[in-house]
């Protein structure tokens, strides 16, 4: 299993919007060295920006999220001008942090992550974590997020497509520290396709994704 194509269509113990990892790097198998350019890639304040607004919902009394040792996720745009687009963008990066927290902490009920997901978005979420813990791994390396754009559709519904690059994102093995380098490929790019509802709370929650592997939009 190879680092990191996320929540795909494809169906797994029954849940639609299943987590599938395939292969960051393309998925081929290749463990050679990955390519150390990516297109566009995030500047060191983008960084800064994500690990400011994931300190801020553990202020406001959201779950704290502590990310893999070695792990870094960046999100363009990381902010809107409309507060309820901004909201949106924000629960959406905190979900994807929380997942790979989940990876770390090997803890498929892990609260940050239940707090951001919701039906059968929650227990895809539980089951893609459950097959890190059973292959012994974890995350690590650089993965970027970006042309992150929302649709709201009404006071309690929106939808959100973006492009994931996992180009230098890869599966480390805990027992041994090897890190899982894989080559870079087309299919080392993803689309993905959200579903979130907000709750009671305010929180929007994840309660559907699904992605495309390779998709032409995302290639830099």
């Amino acid at each position: 299993m190879t680092r990191r194509s996320r929540l795909l269509t494809t169906a797994t113990a029954g849940v639609t919007a299943a987590l599938l990892l395939a292969g960051c790097g393309g998925g081929d198998g290749d463990k050679s060295k990955s390519n150390d350019k990516i297109a566009g890639a995030d500047t060191g304040a983008s960084t800064s920006a994500s690990a400011s607004a994931s300190a801020s919902a553990a202020a406001s009394g959201r779950p704290k999220i502590t990310l893999p040792a070695g792990d870094t996720l960046t999100f363009t745009p990381d902010q809107d001008s409309d507060p309820v687009k901004n909201a949106i963008l924000s629960d959406n990066a905190e979900f994807v942090r929380a997942l790979d927290a989940a990876i770390g902490a090997q803890n498929p009920r892990l609260p940050a992550l239940e707090y951001y997901t919701e039906g059968e978005g929650a227990v895809a979420a539980q089951q893609w974590v459950q097959s890190f813990v059973d292959g012994g791994l974890t995350v690590t390396g650089v993965v970027r997020y970006y042309d992150r754009q929302v649709t709201v559709e009404s006071k309690s519904t929106a939808s959100l497509t973006y492009c994931g690059d996992e180009s230098k994102g890869y599966n480390k093995v805990i027992k041994t520290g090897v890190v899982k380098k894989t080559k870079t490929t087309k299919n080392s790019y993803v689309a993905y396709g959200v579903q979130v509802e907000k709750n009671a709370k305010g929180v929007w929650e994840l309660v559907k994704i699904a992605s495309t592997r390779g998709a032409d939009k995302c290639q830099p």
